[in-house]
């Protein structure tokens, strides 16, 4: 042994057979000869490349994860190592990330969560009744009794027969059928699928596809992977971010010149923009989809945060229906809900339903295979969806501890929203219109001529460069108005009001302060 470690400490190994009878340090010297010998090859391009791979994947942009972001994490990663910055953290304020953000979850929520997980825990005195009860409901409906299988392609049947009997609560009454019920991974995933199998046609019969600017990035990534065609409708932001009908048909009138419009959009409450529309608004886009023979898609995943005292959620779905027999019979209409948002905020359990009425009973079969391909959205997700769609009622146990809590997360997403407008509209080149919905600030800021200048040197959009010197100077990430889409002309950025009302106070000075030197300083 101290021969063979001398020899290794000198270059050497003791010579030993191989499988052959050759020594292994002949066998290498033969090796290596070879490989003498042989040409050197240079190494072989690659197969997928910026130029070879599919550019409608490449045409996709999703602002609220773009390079704002990635410079956020480069940021944090130099806090991590010491480096000094003039903050000590990065508020992540450019996503509606509520549990991120310090929300708590709702506690029957994840009861039932953790007695579908880990049922053992059924016999545990720890949990309450009506949680169990649930848990066992949804347990049985799963193969094997376990959230570990796969259930059927639209979802677990007694949750959709859930979200049927929500909507029907929610509605006043208007029926709900679960066979128009699909369960999906978010709402992101059911506009997806949605807009797939729209999609169709080539040149001027491509289609096009109707969204509001500002919009939910989204869709524009979508509409860009799929190859359709993007018509914009502006919101009016002197209204408010009212949505218009004479502007959707001079969109609509303007894009027949290149492409097939064939779906219209509607994001309520808005997304960025935090509107909420009135009854006779949506009477009127309903009419006019009908007119126009367009598919209607209804973004309604912030249905439970509406802010306003004059404002109140009134879903497509049942103004469709109180319209009469002519509208509701004949307007095709999906409609999205999901667990992300809303006082629940459970983001990462990717739960969310889309209903999909008047459909032709053919498409519907071709929905179900689409759907099928992807096997099933994750059941823990369509177990997280059931609570929100069948919660506590009166008279079980924990409805006076989820009505407290349920009442408190949005009581105070309604404080925030009014203390974000009313700081940002004291702050000189700033404004805010009314945060009527959702979770999101959409203010307007002007940018001088001289930081224009700086930002094409930079390469960047006016916009684009604010936020980047805001994160940089102050460690806010915010996302800038470019993303979302804007009026030529005018400049935004988007921040979630999700932070806790200290640090919500906090970042608004932050940011009233920047934006008055950055004023000064471009002057």
């Amino acid at each position: 042994m101290q021969r063979a470690a001398a020899l290794v400490r000198r270059g050497c190994c003791p010579r030993t057979l191989g499988p052959w009878g050759r020594s292994q340090s002949s066998a290498a010297a033969e090796a290596s000869a070879v490989l003498k010998v042989r040409p050197e090859r240079s190494r072989r391009e690659r197969i997928l490349t910026l130029e070879s791979m599919n550019p409608q994947v490449k045409a996709v942009e999703y602002a609220v994860r773009g390079p704002i972001v990635l410079k956020a994490g480069e940021i944090e990663l130099e806090l991590q190592r010491g480096i000094k910055k003039p903050f000590t953290e990065v508020i992540r304020a450019n996503i509606g990330d509520a549990q991120a953000m310090g929300q708590q979850p709702i506690t029957f929520l994840r009861q039932v969560m953790a007695l579908c997980t880990y049922p053992n825990l059924l016999d545990s005195p720890s949990f309450p009744e009506d949680a169990k009860k649930r848990a066992r409901r949804i347990l049985q409906a799963c193969g094997g009794n376990s959230l570990g299988s796969y259930s059927a392609s639209q979802g677990v049947n007694c949750i959709r027969e859930d979200v049927a009997a929500y909507i029907t609560r929610r509605d006043g009454g208007v029926p709900a059928d679960p066979d128009n019920i699909y369960l999906t991974t978010g709402a992101s995933d059911g506009i997806s699928t949605i807009l797939k199998i729209l999609v169709s046609g080539g040149g001027k019969s491509r289609t096009g596809v109707m969204i509001p600017i500002p919009q939910y990035p989204l869709y524009s990534a979508v509409i860009s992977e799929l190859d359709a065609i993007q018509v914009n409708y502006y919101l009016d932001e002197d209204n408010c971010w009212a949505l218009n009908v004479n502007e959707l048909r001079r969109a609509v009138q303007q894009a027949k010149e290149h492409c097939n419009p064939k779906v219209l959009c509607i994001i309520n409450p808005g997304n960025p923009t935090g509107q909420v529309q009135s009854r006779k608004c949506i009477e009127d886009v309903i009419h006019f989809a009908w007119e126009e023979k367009l598919f209607l898609l209804a973004d309604e995943v912030y249905q439970d945060n509406v802010y306003s005292s004059d404002c109140k959620f009134h879903s497509f779905k049942k103004v469709l229906y109180e319209m009469g027999p002519e509208y509701s019979s004949n307007v095709e209409l999906a409609s999205f809900h999901s667990t992300s948002k809303g006082y629940m905020g459970e983001c990462g359990y990717r739960g969310g339903y889309m209903e999909v009425i008047n459909l032709h009973p053919e498409i519907k079969g071709q929905l179900v295979k689409l759907l099928s391909v992807r096997l099933c959205p994750p059941v823990s997700g369509q177990a997280a969806m059931d609570i929100v769609v069948n919660p506590p009622v009166p008279g079980e146990e924990s409805f006076e501890q989820f009505s407290r809590e349920k009442e408190s997360v949005l009581g105070n997403l309604a404080k925030k929203a009014k203390l974000t407008e009313d700081m940002f509209n004291q702050v000189p080149g700033i404004h805010c219109n009314p945060l009527m919905g959702a979770m999101y600030a959409f203010p307007r800021i002007f940018i001088p001529v001289k930081a224009m200048e700086a930002a094409q040197a930079h390469k960047m959009a006016p916009d684009m460069f604010y936020c980047m010197k805001l994160l940089e100077e102050t460690g806010i990430c915010v996302v800038p108005g470019s993303g979302f889409g804007q009026r030529e002309g005018t400049y935004h950025f988007r921040m979630t009001i999700l932070p806790p009302v200290e640090k919500l106070k906090t970042v608004l000075q932050k940011v009233k302060d920047f934006h008055i030197k950055f004023l000064e300083e471009y002057a």
